[in-house]
């Protein structure tokens, strides 16, 4: 039966329970598990290592649990795989997280032979071809982007040259209008005084029947 601890979580203990844990979703198993184990290690109970992973350890090790899912489903897919010499060269190329080693279960004297090297050198290589013609594609649109960005400047020096047009064009139609504004008002003016001028004047007719101005 597993002892319930009251102390303190210490650094060793938290070591155990990510290394643990981890080590269970790389092999896909469940954390359920992971805590069990942990628990029979260090003398807690699983539900205690599951709070401690949630609420604390689980934070600090974000990037190693993604790497290990990912380890995870690498490990499906080989296992799917119709021959053991692809698992094997496959293998070859995943990182332990733990030790740092390219490594692989399967990797037998038997599995790595010179074909499934050929085949792994010639499915590279392919690899290869396909990642320089997608390098190749990309530069060409980078290009086509860049010409339509000149085309799209030139166009909008153009508008650009057409506005400051308009804008002279207004300025001076304005101009214009308001000199012509004047220019009525001024000539509204003097017919107002000629008008005056006209109903201040005065004429009486003399001996002769003619008209004379009475000032």
């Amino acid at each position: 039966m597993t002892a319930v601890r009251q102390d303190a979580w210490s650094a060793e203990d938290d070591l155990i329970l990510a290394e643990v844990t981890l080590r269970h979703i790389r092999e896909g198993s469940t954390q359920l598990t992971a805590f069990e184990e942990v628990g029979e290690r260090i003398g807690r109970t699983a539900a205690a290592c599951g709070f401690r992973w949630n609420s604390c350890v689980r934070k600090r090790y974000e990037s190693a649990i993604q790497v290990a899912k990912a380890q995870r489903q690498k490990r499906n897919y080989l296992k799917k795989q119709p021959t053991p010499s692809n698992v094997a060269i496959a293998g070859l190329a995943s990182p332990d997280l733990e030790e740092g080693l390219y490594k692989s279960e399967s990797i037998t004297e038997e599995s790595i032979s010179i074909e499934a090297v050929i085949r792994f050198l010639k499915s590279w290589k392919n690899s290869l071809q396909d990642n320089s013609r997608q390098r190749k594609s990309l530069e060409k649109q980078l290009q086509e982007k860049d010409q339509e960005i000149a085309l799209l400047k030139e166009e909008n020096d153009r508008l650009s040259h057409q506005v400051n047009e308009v804008q002279t064009d207004y300025r001076v139609v304005n101009d214009d209008y308001k000199a012509l504004i004047q220019i009525m008002d001024r000539a509204r003016r003097l017919a107002f005084l000629s008008e005056e001028e006209e109903e201040k004047s005065k004429f009486k007719m003399d001996a002769n029947g003619n008209l004379e101005r009475i000032e």
